[in-house]
């Protein structure tokens, strides 16, 4: 009897171990790994985005060119601002502020996005196992703008909004860690980037 009851508990511990392992190697990357899609924002990926929040401070992409050449369509530009920005409404929301000035830019989220993952062979390994890929989520689509931004939204104005950052085969909210918008329309060309910041709560 105990012979039985004994084989009964090993069995199910192997049981365990082995479901363990497959729902671990659910999110195992490969070496040599490399994907690139498009395809429609699904639930899930929707609600990681919400979680997602941009830290305090943007800075303008700089070339060589002056200042009023990189900001296109920014009044009165700077080389950084303070920032907030989050999901709110299907829209990301980017609250720019140079002391009491203040510009909002509002990106509808579209329907579809790009979403990347490659090994890029640099030796670190994820804790879901294999290599730590590098990963973008890439989305475009109409922005709207207001205060330091408003003299530059004329006629259709676009974004590309590129969230970076490296993890297993799964995505997850602390997978991103920075991000980086540009602008382009008839009067606009400029760009920012930064990093984000801590998730705003804890995925179940």
């Amino acid at each position: 009897m105990k012979t039985v009851s004994l084989l009964l508990f090993v069995t199910i511990i192997m049981l365990l171990l082995t479901t363990v392992q497959v729902l671990a190697c659910a999110c195992c990357a490969e070496d040599g790994e490399y994907s690139k899609y498009v395809g429609k924002i699904d639930d899930y990926e929707l609600e990681v985005m919400k979680q997602l929040r941009v830290g305090n401070r943007a800075f303008l992409f700089l070339t060589e060119a002056d200042l009023e050449e990189d900001a296109f369509g920014i009044t009165d530009p700077k080389e950084q601002y303070l920032v907030t920005g989050l999901v709110v409404s299907n829209a990301w929301r980017f609250t720019f502020r140079d002391g009491r000035k203040t510009g909002v830019l509002s990106l509808a989220l579209p329907q579809t996005m790009e979403s990347f993952k490659a090994d890029i062979h640099d030796g670190k390994r994820s804790g879901g196992g294999g290599p730590l890929l590098y990963k973008e989520w890439r989305l475009e689509g109409q922005v709207e703008g207001t205060g330091l931004f408003k003299s530059g939204i004329v006629g259709p104005t676009r974004y590309v909004l590129v969230l970076q950052g490296r993890g297993n085969g799964c995505d997850n909210p602390g997978d991103y860690k920075h991000w980086r918008l540009e602008v382009t329309g008839e009067k606009a060309s400029y760009a920012f980037h930064g990093q984000l910041g801590r998730p705003r709560k804890q995925m179940l």
